[in-house]
């Protein structure tokens, strides 16, 4: 059975998260990726620690499985000429150098793509390589704060805070994959590949969805809600007895239902509470009242009284606890592999379950320059002309 991208090629020149993080989706998918990095490793990612296991970052491992790495100094012509050599037999050529530095080097869009008109060409910058901050360089840090998510995140009286991980380069990376996805499909109308100019900017600022969409509509600046959602009340969590539980009563009916297992039955009929837009007018009357009695009892009561009535719920849990879940387990969502130099690692496995195009785990996350023989072979470098290119 082949895998949804086999036989894809993917030259990768990207570092850190977003680029790796979409490259190694498109190899579990069953494309093979070529990881390009300077002699040595210029992932940055490699020394980002601790946890490191036999001085392999745990950071590094968690975004470059399924992918063969090759060294190559790209300041010499020598490395500039493997790249447009493997250029000419790739589907795709993915990077996140700042804006104007593959052109710099002789390897941009239009030089690639004379070689090679059916090439799909990804760029990830950034801020994209047009507008006044195209030239800026761009960390998922400082995205966040530009782009309107840190003053949206935490709680109303606190400070702007981030999210626990870098989900602008996420989000990039998963737009990058559809991006790239996308391109192939239409090069099998058009016969021509085409350049996808994606930035951290731009999809993080798609990422505030119905928060930009009710600034849009109304004018009026959101603030930081904390676990409360904006639109629906009762959608946050509460304070039990020994912790926290995650609550989402997304209509009236829901309401209703809580309010029977609450014992506030009057509430689901109190014109102030019975529809969702009255909750929302007035939460700060209505959720002390539930807060008072999920107090009174355990998470797990609460959780099991509530999923027991539909009512959507979950604890909020610590990574072992995640990483413990029997859901996740029966996912398959934790893998391990044989890593040359770390040994047994665990890894966080793909999401995606294709019933007939299953992804796979095939290439352990590789050390710098491992596959470098093996690829130049394949593009006609003798052992002869390996030697000299090493000696080089």
């Amino acid at each position: 059975m082949k895998a949804a991208l086999s036989g894809i090629k993917v030259l990768d020149l990207t570092r850190v998260l977003a680029g790796p993080f979409c490259t190694m989706i498109l190899g579990d998918l069953g494309a093979e990726v070529i990881k390009v990095e300077a002699p040595g490793g210029s992932d940055e990612t490699r020394g980002w620690g601790p946890p490191f296991q036999q001085n392999v970052s745990a950071y590094y491992l968690c975004a470059n499985r399924n992918k063969k790495s090759i060294t190559l100094d790209l300041k010499r012509e020598s490395g500039k000429e493997i790249i447009r050599r493997l250029a000419q037999n790739s589907d795709v050529v993915i990077h996140n150098f700042k804006t104007g530095t593959m052109e710099r080097l002789g390897l941009g869009y239009e030089t690639l793509r004379a070689l090679n008109p059916r090439l799909v060409y990804c760029s990830i910058t950034g801020f994209g390589e047009t507008g006044p901050y195209k030239d800026l360089p761009g960390y998922d840090f400082i995205i966040q704060a530009m782009s309107g998510l840190m003053s949206i995140t935490g709680e109303e009286n606190g400070p702007p805070l981030k999210t626990g991980v870098a989900i602008t380069d996420v989000l990039t990376g998963l737009y990058a994959c559809i991006g790239i996805e996308a391109a192939l499909l239409a090069r099998e109308h058009t016969g021509k590949g085409q350049k996808i100019d994606l930035s951290l900017y731009d999809s993080a600022t798609t990422a505030l969805v119905n928060i930009a969409s009710n600034f849009l509509m109304s004018g009026q600046i959101p603030g930081r809600p904390g676990n409360r959602h904006p639109n629906i009340v009762p959608y946050q969590s509460f304070l039990t007895s020994d912790g926290e539980i995650a609550i989402a009563v997304g209509n009236d009916r829901q309401f209703q239902t809580l309010c029977e297992l609450l014992g506030l039955g009057q509430l689901a009929s109190d014109e102030r509470f019975a529809t969702n837009p009255k909750r929302v007018e007035n939460r700060e009357m209505l959720i002390p009242i539930l807060e008072q009695v999920f107090r009174t009892r355990p998470v797990s009561f609460w959780r099991e009284a509530l999923e027991k009535r539909k009512i959507p719920c979950g604890p909020i849990q610590n990574l072992q606890q995640v990483t413990a879940d029997p859901q996740l387990e029966a996912r398959e969502m934790f893998i391990k592999m044989e890593h040359p130099v770390a040994g047994e690692i665990k890894l966080v496995a793909s999401p995606l379950k294709l019933s007939e195009t299953p992804v796979r785990y095939v290439q352990h996350p590789p050390m710098p320059g491992e596959h470098t023989e093996e690829i130049l072979r394949r593009i006609g470098f003798s052992q002869e002309e390996i030697e000299a290119y090493k000696e080089e």
